[in-house]
Parts: structure tokens; C-alpha cells; sequence
């Protein structure tokens, strides 16, 4: 049988790059993706992508907005243009960008316009920042399939190109895991999770 070329490990490395993955290091590092997305509090996406198995990292911070290097006081008065939202590095052997996206649609009311749950203004607006095109074409995709499952309400998640994220203030980093009698008492008094059941029904306990 004839035997095929080997393929050498520069080479190997050049395709997952062009992929947008990054090559597993000598030392056993996983390979790398990445996904930002918007879904009110990111407080709370923070804690729900957390629960995914494959996710190596989240991290809170804004983007969509006009001002660069925003503070949080700046994104929360409205006025840059920010959205809250949560830069995930994940496994792409371990988890795919379409479950990341199904995680993400059951996490978030694609039915709020420019508000999530509790928290009102443009700066709460829910939305996928895709950073290629094929996370694109999942992106709208998904968004099509939501869009009947609700219809004839209007879906307002955005699907929008990845501009700048700027990282969050320390203190938003992790915050459900320093202040998690605030957190949870926040998040319950949202009705984040009862509005979730509503929409989605029972939580998904298969990431």
C-alpha cells in the first residue's frame, strides 16, 4: 500500500493557524479558539460558560462601542456605545463553536431589546461578535433557527464583526466566585433564571 506523505509539525501548526486555532505547545497546552459574546450582566455569562466543558477561559470586558479603553462607569452610562461582554478561549477538541452558540442562546432573552432581564440600556444589548466567517455563517444560522422558534416576536440579538474587546476592571473578573452571596442574590432577583426556564424550558445539563 502506498504510503502517504507525513505531515510535519510547522506544517501542522500553519493549518490549525489558519483555522484560527492555536497549535498545542510542546508542554501539553490544549489548543486555542476563541468566541465573544454579549448577554446582558457579564457577571452571569462569565458563571454560565464557566460550566461548559472544553472552556479553558472567560473574561469579562466590553465591546461595540466608540470610546476606546472605556471604564465600566463610562459603558454603564450609555454613552460609548459598549455592550457588556465575555471573551471565551475554549478547546475546539473538547467543544465546538455551534455548542458554544447553543449555550449561549439558552443563556440569554433574545426577545429584550437593548436590556437583559434586570438591566436596561444599549449597554445590556445581547449579541455574538464573530471573528471569522465561518463563525459568521454559525452565528446568523442560529439566529435564523431562533428567529422561528419565536416567530412572529422579533429576535433583536445582534450578529455583528468583532471590533476591539477591552478587558474589564479586575474586580469584574471572577465575580460571581469572590462575592457569591451578591452575585447570587443579583442574579436572583433578576428573575434571570426563571425567565430563562420560560423561554427554554429546563436547563441543559449536558455541556
Amino acid at each position: 500500500m502506498k504510503r502517504l506523505p507525513s505531515i510535519s509539525a510547522a506544517v501542522f501548526a500553519a493549518l490549525l493557524a489558519a483555522a484560527g486555532i492555536a497549535s498545542a505547545q510542546s508542554g501539553g497546552t490544549p489548543p486555542q479558539a476563541s468566541a465573544i459574546f454579549a448577554g446582558g450582566c457579564f457577571w452571569c455569562v462569565e458563571a454560565d460558560f464557566d460550566k461548559v466543558n472544553g472552556v479553558i477561559s472567560t473574561t469579562s470586558g466590553y465591546i461595540g462601542g466608540r470610546a476606546a479603553n472605556p471604564t465600566y462607569n463610562q459603558v454603564v452610562s450609555g454613552t460609548t456605545g459598549h455592550t457588556e461582554a465575555v471573551e471565551i478561549v475554549y478547546d475546539p477538541s473538547k467543544v465546538t463553536f455551534a455548542k458554544l452558540l447553543d449555550v449561549f442562546w439558552r443563556n440569554h432573552d433574545p426577545l429584550a431589546k437593548n436590556r437583559q432581564f434586570c438591566d436596561a440600556g444599549e449597554q445590556y444589548r445581547a449579541g455574538i461578535f464573530y471573528r471569522d466567517d465561518e463563525q459568521k455563517k454559525l452565528a446568523e444560522e442560529t439566529r435564523k433557527t431562533v428567529q422561528m422558534k419565536f416567530a412572529p416576536r422579533i429576535v433583536h440579538t445582534e450578529v455583528t464583526q468583532a471590533t476591539t474587546f477591552y478587558k474589564a476592571e479586575e474586580y469584574h473578573q471572577d465575580y460571581y466566585k469572590k462575592n457569591p452571596v451578591r452575585y447570587n442574590l443579583y442574579r436572583f432577583n433578576c428573575g434571570r433564571d426563571q425567565r430563562l426556564k420560560d423561554l427554554w424550558g429546563a436547563p441543559d445539563k449536558s455541556s
